[in-house]
């Protein structure tokens, strides 16, 4: 498990943040396919906080994108970097969820965020972001549809409909199981809505969110369980492990 402080000259104000969306949002490449589903690795990433302890956790997970088995993971533990501020979420989670993506062994290939990208009131949510930051393409899968709207996709699996903001599609609504309320694709960097809707079919073969981001959940919060356990006196410890001599 890595920890991480806080990186010098992260914005501490909103006007700070939105100013660095703003000049990052131009960077965003949305003209390339991104990989092909099915292929190479697949990356999840999520985190889960302790407000109380001002703690967060982010995890990395590495999937084969062909058979979903894991081929590595990484955790990262660091303080609360921003305050919440609807719009601007990624930079809460961003120092941990770089620090976790840095610690695995292999390359990441696609990295899939538990949140959105375009699908973004200024256009520029956590999966853009970190695609941008990183260099690698990245999509958002989200569990609701934030501020959007859209129609309901039909009943099978796969179908979909645009996820809009006013006329302007940001995303699309996926249908990922049969009768199951869908999820919210978005494009972060580097990949298209179409490539990015069908990763996520890819990654669906039996429940209604991604395996990248249900292996990512569990271990962010085994992670963050772990990091904010009380540790015990060390006269408490001296007693459980012979070998810990007290100060």
């Amino acid at each position: 498990m890595t920890t991480v402080r806080v990186p010098a000259g992260w914005p501490a104000t909103e006007e700070e943040a939105r100013a660095v969306q703003d000049e990052l949002r131009r960077r965003v490449v949305l003209d390339e396919p991104g990989p092909a589903p099915g292929t190479g690795h697949v990356t999840g990433v999520d985190v889960a906080y302790d407000d109380e302890r001002d703690v967060v956790a982010a995890a990395a997970v590495v999937l084969d994108a062909a058979t979903l088995d894991v081929v590595a993971e990484s955790t990262a533990v660091g303080r609360i970097s921003f305050p919440y501020v609807p719009g601007l979420l990624a930079f809460r989670e961003l120092p941990t969820v770089l620090a976790a993506l840095d610690a695995l062994p292999c390359p990441p290939g696609l990295v899939v965020c538990d949140g959105y990208g375009l699908a973004h009131p200024r256009r520029f949510g956590l999966a853009s972001h970190l695609g941008v930051l990183t260099g690698l393409p990245t999509i958002g899968v989200a569990k609701n549809p934030f501020t959007f709207t859209y129609d309901a996709p039909a009943t099978p699996r796969g179908s979909a409909t645009p996820l809009l903001s006013g006329a302007e599609q940001v995303g699309s609504a996926l249908r990922t199981q049969d009768g199951v309320k869908p999820v919210f694709v978005s494009v972060g960097h580097r990949t298209t809505l179409p490539t990015a809707r069908a990763h996520v079919l890819t990654l669906t073969p039996k429940y209604r969110l991604p395996e990248t981001t249900r292996h990512a959940d569990t271990l962010c919060r085994r992670a963050l369980k772990e990091a904010t356990a009380p540790r015990p006196e060390p006269a408490a410890r001296a007693a459980a492990d012979p070998t810990v001599r007290e100060p």
